[in-house]
């Protein structure tokens, strides 16, 4: 497979530029400076071709520059590009409404539109306090909510998004994800993850640190997103709800990454049969236009005029982003998640016996992740060589991108067919088999065997 020249010099000087102005806060990982796209391709500056496997961290739901959502938006230019959250459009309005009729529960839906996922959680987080008159939250260690000082509060999946940041927001107390691939509490005879992380809140946090009736919401991602793409056992949610319900605790389905089609469904707490009071969603909604809501139900949306606002809400070219991307979404790709989801995972179990650095493989729909470690007994993250996959793979004209410790997330638009994903693992094989060989990979620690006899 050809390995491209890069980056090239367009790219180089460019980034050189970019060094000078931008801030330095960006993570940015190789060097790839886009051009343009179409589709689940984009092409440098120098015109390499990408296939993308990342959408922009999950952002690019219907694929680059898709035609109706671009018309759309040029047509909504030609009448007007703001008029401030202080009046009304019929686009807003439009969308709150199909945002009613997709929200993941029977009662009625009242939406607060936003700029994006963080937004989307500050929100819902002024919401909780507001409506319960509770102060506490309860998080989930591995978490992703945002980087404004609330949403970072929630967050914890890396040390420095803290660090020269305290103190943070009061009131936050975070627990361990029911991580069925790492579990992080000793378990109970007869218990599995849920039921293990459940008991630690009930009787640690609720026993011994607050109070249960103290506690406005748990906030909590369906699947995990930064913290490694991680699935949670089919019952943990149906538990975590009967605590919410008979404590008066609101939950909050953190949907940023994981929402509006990604998995298969319109929201991945939809695949576990419950329904939440809130969801945050932003990322995919609107095919790259910056957007975010909170989607409420009408019985929690007590506030009153002036309580909670901001200029850009209902922004009338993201309006119209929005509203196209939903219809496709609705119409062509989320069923075609579902169908291409299921391949790459076969795929990706098949790859597994192959490659030795493969610990772990799991997701719904389009959103998945690759674990890779350094043996499978201990299973040691293997953070090294899962940057090295993620670099031989950007060579060869494949873009994704990382996500917990040792994790890559196979995040593509949902328009992907499966020749187009079979092209990308293909790629993705190549990549992990010259990483094998770059960094030592033993499948079996030949050392934890010898100390077991």
């Amino acid at each position: 497979m050809k390995t491209l020249n890069l980056p090239g010099d367009n790219a180089k000087r460019l980034i050189e530029r970019d060094h000078k102005v931008i801030s330095p806060s960006y993570p940015r990982g190789y060097p790839f400076v886009m051009d343009h796209g179409k589709g689940v391709y984009v092409w440098d500056v120098d015109g390499n071709q990408f296939l993308d496997f990342a959408a922009g961290i999950a952002v690019n739901s219907t694929g680059h520059s898709h035609p109706k959502v671009v018309k759309a938006i040029q047509e909504q230019a030609e009448k007007f590009l703001h008029i401030s959250s202080d009046f009304y459009h019929a686009k807003w309005i439009e969308l709150a409404e199909y945002l009613d009729l997709i929200a993941p529960f029977q009662e009625d839906a009242v939406s607060f539109l936003t700029n994006s996922g963080t937004e989307s959680v500050e929100t819902a987080l002024k919401m909780a306090r507001y409506h319960t008159g509770r102060s506490q939250f309860i998080g989930f260690l591995g978490g992703f909510h945002g980087r404004t000082l609330g949403s970072v509060t929630l967050t914890a999946s890396k040390p420095h998004y803290h660090r020269g940041f305290f103190p943070l927001m009061n009131g936050v107390t975070h627990i361990p994800y029911p991580d069925p691939y790492r579990p992080v509490l000793h378990a109970l005879p007869g218990e599995n993850v849920s039921d293990t992380t459940l008991r630690y809140l009930q009787e640690e946090i609720f026993g011994r640190i607050i109070p249960a009736d103290e506690v406005a919401a748990i906030i909590v991602e369906p699947i995990q997103g930064e913290g490694g793409y991680i699935v949670p056992p089919a019952d943990f949610f149906i538990k975590l709800r009967e605590i919410c319900t008979s404590n008066g605790i609101l939950l909050i389905a953190d949907e940023v990454q994981s929402g509006v089609g990604r998995t298969g469904k319109w929201w991945a707490i939809q695949h576990f049969g419950v329904e939440p009071d809130i969801i945050t969603t932003a990322k995919g909604i609107a095919s790259g236009v910056p957007l975010g809501a909170m989607i409420a139900r009408k019985s929690v949306v007590t506030w009153e005029k002036g309580t909670h606002g901001n200029t850009f809400g209902g922004n009338p070219l993201a309006c119209v982003a929005a509203l196209e991307t939903l219809k496709l979404i609705e119409d062509e790709y989320m069923d075609n998640a579902a169908i291409v989801g299921k391949y790459i995972l076969r795929r990706l179990e098949e790859l597994q016996e192959k490659h030795p650095s493969i610990g772990c493989v799991r997701g719904i729909g389009l959103m998945i992740g690759i674990e890779f470690v350094e043996d499978r007994i201990t299973k040691k993250p293997a953070v090294g060589l899962r940057d090295v996959v993620v670099d031989r793979a950007f060579e060869r004209g494949l873009l994704t991108l990382g996500c917990g410790k040792s994790v890559i997330r196979v995040s593509p638009p949902l328009c992907i067919t499966q020749e187009e994903a079979e092209e990308g693992l293909q790629i993705l094989d190549e990549a992990i088999t010259i990483a094998e060989n770059e960094v030592s990979v033993d499948p079996f620690n030949e050392k934890v065997f010898a100390e077991q006899g």
